[in-house]
């Protein structure tokens, strides 16, 4: 949860965003938030030793792996895929490094009772936050009609503009309100793309694993290669719309596409590394014996 919350007359009304904020506290409805960064570090629920120790333990699981090549025995299908998340680890945490973990409660900031002079009739009229931060009534997800209610979760978790939030009271999980600069949004683009090549990428080092069947096998190599390129995919085709200027619709529809076929490729890979246990080699089951003499979690 987290972030602002406006309360008026003592109750929860909404989650602000960074403009709205700014635009409050320059029409003087609200004062201006009172918040240390070590007011903002202790509503954390990890810290740095919470940290390092998985930092820790997932390198020893790497450790293990390269070692496990040096002797030229087998890796499993699941090694990998756990491989995969672990470097997927390591990128989130040094970028979320300094990022609050699980903030729950919400900084108030308190709407100030103002009564403005209305100018035709001279008569007070109390201001209510709803003149300056309502919901656009502009809703762009309607236009999908009875498939509204499928696709609005999907585009409020992205955070496509132009979708009001139906849950006011909380921050969105990817903010679509902030508006990075064009060589920000590239290194930002570039940055997610490159972290799904590699976590796609690390699948395909069982291109040539030992699988209990052929179909098996083929179905790794073509879901590897789905989660490798989709990403990209969704990128490159969405420039070719824009020249065509397609309407929001089929850009919508694009992205949906490409993350469902982004995630039925993630299921296959995650159930075959548990299919593929049933018939293991020999070499799979055996260790590297001077990794049980150190001492780790």
């Amino acid at each position: 949860m987290g972030g602002f919350m406006l309360y008026v007359d003592g109750k929860p009304y909404q989650t602000l965003q960074h403009d709205e904020i700014l635009k409050l506290i320059h029409k003087g409805f609200i004062d201006v938030p009172t918040l240390t960064a070590k007011q903002i570090h202790d509503k954390s629920k990890g810290n740095a030793i919470s940290k390092g120790l998985i930092i820790l333990q997932v390198a020893w699981f790497i450790m293990q792996l390269i070692t496990r090549a040096i002797y030229h025995l087998e890796t499993t299908q699941l090694e990998v895929g756990t491989l995969a998340f672990a470097v997927l680890n390591f990128l989130t945490y040094a970028a979320w490094w300094d990022k609050p973990l699980d903030v729950q409660c919400p900084h108030p900031v308190h709407w100030k009772s103002t009564n403005s002079k209305s100018t035709s009739t001279d008569s007070n009229s109390t201001v209510t936050p709803e003149s300056y931060i309502g919901v656009s009534e502009e809703d762009k997800i309607a236009q999908f009609g009875i498939f509204a209610p499928i696709f609005r979760p999907i585009l409020e978790l992205i955070g496509i503009p132009g979708i009001p939030p139906s849950r006011k009271l909380q921050v969105p999980t990817f903010d679509g309100s902030i508006k990075l600069e064009g060589s920000d949004k590239r290194v930002l683009i570039l940055a997610g793309l490159l972290m799904a090549t590699i976590f796609g990428g690390i699948h395909g080092m069982a291109w040539f694993f030992a699988f209990p069947s052929y179909q098996e096998q083929i179905l790794w190599r073509m879901s590897a290669v789905a989660i490798t390129g989709t990403p990209w995919l969704g990128l490159l085709t969405a420039p070719l719309l824009a020249v065509l200027d397609a309407p929001l619709i089929l850009f919508i529809l694009l992205y949906v596409l490409c993350i469902m076929f982004y995630i039925t490729a993630r299921a296959v890979l995650l159930v075959l590394m548990f299919t593929t246990l049933r018939d293991l080699p020999h070499d799979a089951y055996q260790a590297v014996l001077w990794t049980s003499l150190v001492p780790h979690l």
